[in-house]
This record gives C-alpha cells, sequence and structure tokens, in this order.
C-alpha cells in the first residue's frame, strides 16, 4: 500500500490487516486513473479503513459486499459509531469512498455486478424500450424518460402480477394521473405524463390490445401554439454575457467557447456535450454534429468568433487528456467529457452573473433565431441554421420579425390614418 496516500499508521494497520488488503493497489490504480487529487486520494483511504475495521467486526468477507452492506455501514452503524480514532465520520466521503470501492471489486470480478431487474414488469419496460429505440428511433435521454413514467404506471396498476392492459379501467388511468400530479402540480409534468402515457399506449396497439378507452382520458393541459414570445436576449444583455467570463472564474475560457457554441451555432446542450475534436475541421472551418436530437449529420460553417473561442480553451485551458471530447472535466474523475448537465449550469450561472432570472440554453437559440429575423433572414432560413425537421417550428420566430408585420398591421380602430 502506499504510504504516501494513508499517512497514518493506524489507518495503514486496519486496512493491511483486513479482508481488503489484497484490493487496495486496485482502488489506489483506480483513483489515479481519475486523477484525484492527493487529499481526495488521502480522504478516501481514511473511509476505507473505517470501513475495514467495521468489517472486520461484524465478519464480513469481500465476496458478501454489496450496496446493502454500505448502506448498513452509512445509515445503522455510522450514526451511533464508538469506533476509535482516529476514524472519518464524514457521511458524504465515505458515501463515495465505498462507492468506488465496489466498482473496484466489480471490475476485478471479487463481487458480482448489479443484476438486471427481473418479472413481469421490468420484461415488458424491456420490450418497450426495444420499441422505442429500433422502431421510432427515439433519443436515450427521451427513452429514459417515457420509461420512469411507464414504470409507475405499471407498478400502479400491477404490482407484481403480469401485464395485461386488457385488466386496466379508464378510472385505473385517472388515478396515476391524479397521483402524479399531487406530486409535481405543473403544466410541464402534465404534458410529459400524457405524451409519455399515450405512446405506450399506441405501443400497446401494436401488441393486438384494445386500448381507445384508456386513451380517452388522458387529457393534455391547454397549449396554444405560437401564443407566447420566444424569450430571447437583447444585444445589450448578449455583451454582458459573454463579458461575464472574468479570469477569476474556474474554467471562463470553457464557459465562454459553450457560450460561443450556444449563441453563435444555435447548439443544444446535448450538442455542446456531444462535440468531438474531430468533429472541427479548422482549415475549412465548418464543425460537423453527429448526435443531434434529429439524428442526422450536419455540417454547420465555424464562424470566427467561435473557432477562436474554442481554440483558445483547447490550447490555454482544456486540461491534458485522451479523451477525444472537446469539453472535459477539469475535477476528478477526470479524462471524461462534461455531461449535458454541466453544459446547462455554465449557461445558467452565466445569466445569474449578469442578473437574468431565467437561465434556459434555449434562450441563446431564440436569440440567435431572432438576430436572424431582424437582419432579413427568411423562416425557412432560421429552421435550416436551427435544424429544425419542421418549418413549424420555426414559425414562432415570425412574430419577433417587427418590420414586416408593421407593414402588414392594420390601423387601430379610431386612430388617425
Amino acid at each position: 500500500m502506499d504510504l504516501i496516500a494513508s499517512p497514518h499508521p493506524t489507518h495503514q494497520a486496519w486496512l493491511l490487516q483486513s479482508a481488503l488488503a489484497p484490493h487496495l493497489d486496485a482502488f489506489n490504480a483506480h483513483l489515479s486513473r481519475g486523477r484525484y487529487a492527493a487529499i481526495t486520494t488521502t480522504t478516501y483511504i481514511s473511509c476505507l479503513a473505517h470501513f475495514a475495521l467495521w468489517m472486520k467486526h461484524c465478519d464480513l468477507v469481500v465476496a458478501s459486499l454489496d450496496e446493502r452492506a454500505v448502506y448498513r455501514f452509512l445509515h445503522h452503524h455510522l450514526p451511533s459509531c464508538e469506533c476509535p480514532s482516529p476514524v472519518e465520520r464524514e457521511h458524504g466521503d465515505l458515501r463515495a469512498a465505498l462507492g468506488h470501492l465496489l466498482t473496484v471489486l466489480r471490475e476485478q470480478g471479487v463481487i458480482a455486478r448489479i443484476p438486471a431487474p427481473t418479472g413481469h414488469i421490468a420484461e415488458e419496460l424491456r420490450r418497450y424500450d426495444e420499441h422505442m429505440c429500433h422502431a421510432r428511433g427515439l433519443s436515450t435521454g427521451t427513452r429514459s424518460g417515457y420509461l420512469r413514467i411507464v414504470q409507475r404506471f405499471l407498478r400502479h396498476g400491477f404490482a407484481e402480477r403480469p401485464v395485461v392492459i386488457a385488466e386496466l379501467k379508464p378510472a385505473d388511468v385517472r388515478q396515476f394521473i391524479a397521483t402524479q400530479m399531487e406530486l409535481v402540480d405543473t403544466v410541464a409534468n402534465a404534458s410529459t405524463l400524457s405524451s409519455a402515457l399515450r405512446a405506450y399506449l399506441r405501443y400497446r396497439t401494436i401488441c393486438g390490445d384494445e386500448v381507445l378507452g384508456l386513451l380517452g382520458v388522458i387529457s393534455s393541459p391547454a397549449n396554444w401554439s405560437l401564443a407566447s414570445l420566444p424569450r430571447t436576449l437583447s444585444p445589450l444583455d448578449v455583451d454582458r454575457l459573454l463579458d461575464s467570463f472574468h479570469a477569476s472564474l474556474p474554467s471562463p475560457k470553457r464557459g465562454y467557447a459553450i457560450v460561443r457554441c450556444a449563441l453563435d451555432l444555435g447548439l443544444r446542450g446535448s450538442e455542446i456535450a456531444n462535440l468531438e475534436l474531430s468533429n472541427i475541421d479548422w482549415q475549412v472551418g465548418t464543425i460537423m454534429l453527429k448526435r443531434t436530437k434529429s439524428r442526422r449529420q450536419d455540417v454547420l460553417p465555424l464562424p470566427p468568433a467561435t473557432g477562436r473561442a474554442l481554440a483558445d480553451y483547447v490550447q490555454y485551458e482544456r486540461p491534458k487528456t485522451t479523451n477525444t471530447a472537446v469539453f472535459v472535466r477539469t475535477l476528478a474523475p477526470r479524462d471524461v467529457p462534461i455531461g449535458v448537465d454541466a453544459i446547462r449550469r455554465v449557461i445558467h450561472d452565466a445569466f445569474q452573473r449578469i442578473g437574468l432570472r431565467h437561465g434556459r440554453t434555449h434562450a441563446l437559440r431564440h436569440t440567435l433565431a431572432c438576430q436572424l429575423v431582424e437582419h432579413g433572414s427568411s423562416i425557412k432560413e432560421v429552421a435550416d441554421v436551427l435544424r429544425h425537421r419542421s418549418l413549424n417550428t420555426s414559425l414562432i420566430y415570425a412574430k419577433l420579425d417587427t418590420p414586416r408585420l408593421a407593414g402588414v398591421a392594420l390601423p387601430w380602430p379610431g386612430s388617425a390614418i
């Protein structure tokens, strides 16, 4: 065991005399691959020492470790822990360290991997997921969201019984929707529920079930198309947003490049997160999008300002990594790309810094569309830039074309002509 990783001799003694001793090198190597800071590694080793001491007192063998054992340690032992000092008692650090331990043990084949869910509902969800993926071509995120809702729906209707859709009554569907709306009473949740349930029941019609009576009780919340205006940023707000990435921030060049991608190219958060270095042709000045919402491969021109922002980040701030993603983590575990949630958080934090309450990434796409319309672009051109599959999606931006709307506006009744 590395003496630097665990400087306290008591911790070393606990670990070297425990059942975890043969796996310490693999645990250290796992943290080293993730490029965790030395102080974090030391803390996690101290947490492991506490857990090893508890294992010894409980006569636990390594092969018996799983999430249930970790839960017992964290929630039953830790609150009343009387282990001798020095022991690590920080719940968050212990939970993280033991999560890494289970990962290492599973990689080594010492403990079993988490078994796939079994049962009638699990099998039904597996078949439905295959249908969404192969027949409908839905993205992973959409499928995951639908499956969560359908799983709750099936548990509500069948519990542990076989899934027989013919046994469901319209009242069952109404009761499920009412229960879910009591938990989250928002228009967005109602829309998501209705979409997921309709999609699943339509799938069941392919399986030969009669579901018209069930579909009839699923109502969508009122949502008038094109009723509102897209939320955009003014030119002043855009300048303030770009200027908000000052040097005192942890990763200002990365944040600036992310905002440039959304503002200049109209990229979605997921498209920014999926960018790879090989997608950028620096000589020709283009950027290729492969894993888009519409599952198409698009090639976009790379504006000079966006290209400079990306190059500045890649050259001077991007961590050294073997990962091919453009935007990668700066904190451990490293060598992995940042996720879409991190992209949204960067933009949200930038909005907060300049005093804007709304912080949705889509506001930057709306801003790009507004700029295109103001400079005379047609709705078709806006749809092409934003890569909308239907012109109907882009019609909302016609309401932002003030000069052209003024030309067709009728005089106000009673006003001078």
